[in-house]
C-alpha cells in the first residue's frame, strides 16, 4: 500500500474505534463507519469486509499502544514493587474509565464472534500478562520485595481479579474506592514483611 492508503486506513480505523467506544461492537454498522469517515461505501470496502474485520484491526492497534504506553513509563532500574504498582495504576485507569473505552464493545464482539483460540487477541494478551507478571512476582521474590510461594498462581489470580473488575466497573458500576481496597489486597498479599 501506498502512502495515501495507509494514511485512509488509518482514518478508518481511528474514526471506527471512536464509534466503538461510543456505540459498542453489536451495534455499529458499516453505513456508520462510512458516514463517520465521509469516504464512499465503496471505498470502505477496498480496506475492509466487515466491522468484525474492522474491530478486530481496532483491538489489536488498541492493544500495541497499551503495550507502549506502559513500557515507555518504566524506569530502566525500577524495583519490581515499583513496576507492578505502576501497572496497577494504569489497570486502575482502565477500570474505572467509563468513555473512551474499548471495553464493553471489546465483551460483545467474543460473545458475538466464535474467534479460534490462537487467534484470540484476549486470550493472547492474558496470558502474556499471566507471563509478564509471573517473571515481575518471581523477580521480587528473588530480591526480597515480595513473598510468594506459587508465582504464576499468583500471576493468574491477580489477572482474573482486575478482569473481574473491568468487568463489574462496565455491569454494575464500581466505586474507586473498592477498586483501591482490591488492588491494595493484591499488594498487599505480596509484599514480604521486613
Amino acid at each position: 500500500m501506498g502512502e495515501k492508503s495507509n494514511q485512509k486506513r488509518q482514518l478508518i480505523l481511528e474514526t471506527a474505534r471512536r464509534i466503538f467506544m461510543e456505540k459498542g461492537y453489536k451495534d455499529v454498522t458499516m453505513k456508520d463507519i462510512v458516514e463517520a469517515c465521509g469516504i464512499s461505501r465503496g471505498g470502505l470496502y477496498l480496506y475492509f469486509s466487515s466491522t468484525k474485520e474492522i474491530f478486530a484491526e481496532v483491538l489489536a492497534m488498541e492493544s500495541q499502544e497499551k503495550d507502549d504506553v506502559f513500557s515507555q513509563g518504566i524506569p530502566g532500574d525500577a524495583a519490581a514493587s515499583d513496576i507492578l504498582a505502576l501497572f496497577l495504576k494504569e489497570q486502575k485507569k482502565e477500570i474505572l474509565r467509563r468513555k473512551n473505552s474499548l471495553t464493553v464493545a471489546t465483551y460483545e464482539y467474543f460473545f458475538e464472534n466464535k474467534v479460534a483460540r490462537k487467534e484470540n487477541i484476549l486470550r493472547s494478551r492474558f496470558e502474556e500478562a499471566v507471563a509478564v507478571m509471573e517473571k515481575l512476582i518471581t523477580d521480587g521474590v528473588e530480591n526480597g520485595e515480595f513473598y510468594c510461594e506459587d508465582p504464576l498462581g499468583c500471576a493468574r489470580n491477580i489477572m482474573f481479579v482486575l478482569e473481574g473488575l473491568r468487568a463489574a466497573a462496565q455491569t454494575m458500576g464500581i466505586s474507586e474506592k473498592a477498586v483501591d481496597s482490591e488492588l491494595y489486597y493484591i499488594m498487599q498479599g505480596l509484599v514480604a514483611e521486613e
